[in-house]
């Protein structure tokens, strides 16, 4: 069978069991709606959970960027994986036995505060809004190649298969539908790198292919560091970002984690708090299979890319160079007229020298979007048609399975913190759920048309948002739970400061992306930390603040204090609360 008829029989088949599910399981109560009724299994709860986890981001992007950046993409690694151990471990457990399954509502009633449930509602649909069009890229990228289309008509396809199954199933339809997901994903995630590690090195094992070697006696990482350097790239396995900036990406993206109300909702659909403790280690398990695949994928992806599209020759490009032509997210402009396409780094000068080149001149032809390169390594490697539709619908399960758990934090923020603990007290069940739905139809729109003007790739914009976790909730959530005296006048005055301060120095220096103004300088960093590890320094400033107003001001009430002696005792644990 043809790619194009292998891609639409796996792919429908894929959507035919997430809508079943989600119709199977579709929420009939708020309970069901916001935490699944509290009755999902530990393992089945961790592959929720670790579906949940693995975005767009981690499926599509991460093993792009690391192919692009090399060790300066071990940021995403380590921040993600440690993030999750931060959160499951430091976190989860005292948040499950607080028993408020959203953070504003934990912060509403810590901080004794309407005015902080607020600004944690306003935090949290500015953290979420920021990570689902990241997700809402994803989709459109997957979909465009998918179909052949352009990627904008992509993410409008996305936004509608999101809009249904989210609006109708909320976190009961969800939770069983990323079961499925998981599945379908770190399948389709796996496969073609195993097949690649065989292909090109022989070993069946991607983590340890990526060590091994080449045919002709090269090891893989060796050849690919002399590639790089020839087209004036700096080595693949060399560091060539500021340490400062590696380490504040790291920990922005570790400690926003710990921030991410879609994340943390998740320890409140298991019955008790040591099925969440249980949960949490089988997703940690689960995310691993992923995150340990991802640097193999990388190196063989631009190893195969540099090798097989450098110095060829235009008018003979294999198919799938032409396909991802049409989406717009590859490009090739004959610069010097020659029929061939030059890929060498235009920013090293030394190698844009006419005497330095035997080929008379070097420049760079081919424009490439980082975010494709997972869905189109299959293809570059040609491998076999069924292999490259499976990693379609795994990047469409990946983006689809974040982006439902997003919208729904979303629409919970919205309707239950919101709504139901603010502004609407005595509103029915009924009318709480149809206003979480109105909720998720508003945001799949919102989200779609930000996905189809992204400010930057996948990853990124989803460690923007991340820096704004970390920034706003992080130092409110670990003060709530381990400092009595931390009161709701510091921890209103830190999150408003911090994610200020995060947002406007993202905004500053992705303007040109976001409003279409004029880029600025990377030389006008901040201690040379980029937008995307700013959220560990807007975390920092928060945490000042914070400490300093609350020790400036009256401590909290005493059955404040006494609570959060409670929930650090590690026994028993109610339900979650709704009300």
């Amino acid at each position: 069978m043809s790619l194009q008829i292998w891609t639409i029989a796996i792919v429908a088949l894929t959507f035919i069991l997430y809508i079943g599910v989600a119709v199977w399981a579709r929420a009939g109560s708020t309970q069901d709606f916001y935490v699944a009724g509290g009755g999902v299994h530990p393992v089945v709860n961790g592959m929720a959970t670790a579906a949940d986890w693995m975005s767009a981001a981690s499926f599509l992007s991460m093993a792009g960027l690391i192919s692009f950046m090399g060790f300066d993409g071990s940021q995403y690694l380590m921040g993600w994986t440690g993030g999750y151990v931060l959160l499951a471990l430091l976190l989860a457990p005292y948040l499950r036995k607080f028993g408020k399954f959203t953070v504003p509502d934990f912060i509403g009633e810590r901080y004794y505060s309407q005015t902080a449930r607020l600004v944690a509602v306003i935090c949290a649909l500015f953290v979420s809004f920021t990570y689902v069009v990241g997700q809402m890229k994803g989709v459109g990228v997957a979909f465009s190649r998918f179909l052949g289309v352009e990627f904008g008509t992509g993410v409008v396809i996305g936004v509608l298969i999101v809009f249904f199954y989210a609006v109708l199933g909320g976190m009961k339809g969800i939770t069983y539908t990323q079961v499925v997901q998981y599945c379908v994903l770190i399948f389709a995630f796996t496969v073609p790198a195993v097949f690649i590690s065989i292909q090109m090195v022989g070993n069946p094992i991607p983590q340890l292919g990526m060590g091994g070697n080449l045919s002709d006696g090269t090891a893989l990482l060796s050849k690919l560091n002399q590639l790089s350097v020839d087209l004036g790239f700096h080595e693949y396995t060399t560091a060539q970002k500021p340490m400062i900036d590696l380490f504040c990406v790291t920990a922005a993206l570790m400690l926003g984690t710990a921030g991410l109300p879609h994340v943390i909702v998740r320890f409140f659909t298991v019955p008790k708090v040591r099925d969440a403790r249980i949960s949490a280690g089988w997703a940690l398990f689960f995310i691993a299979i992923l995150y340990t695949t991802a640097p193999a994928i990388a190196a063989f992806a631009r190893t195969n890319l540099i090798r097989t599209v450098d110095n060829a020759a235009y008018a003979e490009v294999p198919e799938w160079f032409s396909k991802w032509e049409t989406t717009g997210l590859l490009a090739f402009e004959d610069k010097n007229n020659d029929g061939r396409i030059q890929y060498y780094n235009d920013a090293n000068t030394s190698f844009v020298e006419e005497q330095a080149n035997p080929r008379g001149w070097k420049g760079n032809e081919l424009t490439i979007d980082r975010d494709i390169m997972v869905l189109a390594n299959p293809e570059i490697a040609n491998l076999p048609a069924w292999v490259i539709a499976l990693v379609v619908a795994g990047g469409l399960a990946a983006a689809l399975s974040t982006a439902a758990g997003l919208l729904l934090v979303i629409s919970t923020s919205i309707s239950h913190d919101l709504l139901k603990k603010w502004l609407r007290p005595n509103i029915t069940e009924k009318q709480e759920l149809r206003s979480a739905r109105i909720a998720i139809a508003c945001a799949v729109l919102i989200a779609g048309y930000a996905g189809y003007r992204p400010p930057d790739y996948v990853a990124a914009i989803v460690a923007f948002a991340f820096g704004l976790a970390a920034s706003s909730f992080f130092p409110a959530i670990i003060m709530g739970i381990f400092d009595k005296r931390m009161n709701m006048q510091g921890a209103i005055s830190g999150m408003v400061v911090g994610i200020i301060f995060t947002a406007s120095y993202i905004i500053y220096f992705k303007k040109d992306r976001i409003l279409g103004l004029d880029p600025v300088s990377s030389d006008m960093w901040w201690f040379d930390i980029s937008p995307e590890g700013i959220g560990t320094l807007g975390m920092l400033i928060n945490l000042v603040i914070a400490v300093i107003v609350s020790r400036l001001t009256a401590p909290p009430p005493v059955q404040v204090q006494d609570m959060v002696e409670d929930i650090r005792i590690p026994r028993g644990a109610g339900s979650a609360s709704t009300h």
